[in-house]
């Protein structure tokens, strides 16, 4: 179950990191500071997870997976980017075969 925790606070703070990233690119250079320690937090929480058992091509897939959904989201959401029937569709072939992974590991 931690690992779980540890993995969803892994997630979050990419994606955090990701928004800031951007957010950096377009006004204010002091969101790289949020940048960095978004991805320094989460490649932190990441190791973790690995040290609890995961396997990391779990590990990954999940990670990427949800990462890239969310960042997708988030971008939508606050710098009104696109998210297409067509992105929606590739998130979701993506995080179907996350779940494939997941169930071939056995965990």
């Amino acid at each position: 179950m931690i690992a779980w925790l540890l993995l969803a606070g892994a997630i979050l703070s990419e994606v955090a990191a990701t928004v800031a990233l951007r957010a950096a690119s377009t006004g204010s250079r002091a969101w790289y500071a949020l940048t960095a320690v978004g991805y320094l937090l989460s490649f932190s929480l990441l190791s973790l997870v690995l040290r609890e058992g995961v396997g990391v091509g779990v590990v990954y897939g999940i990670w990427t997976a949800a990462g890239v959904a969310l960042t997708a989201v988030a971008s939508r959401v606050i710098f009104k980017e696109p998210f297409s029937w067509v992105m929606a569709a590739g998130t979701l072939l993506v995080m179907g075969g996350v779940v494939l992974v997941e169930l071939g590991s056995g965990h």
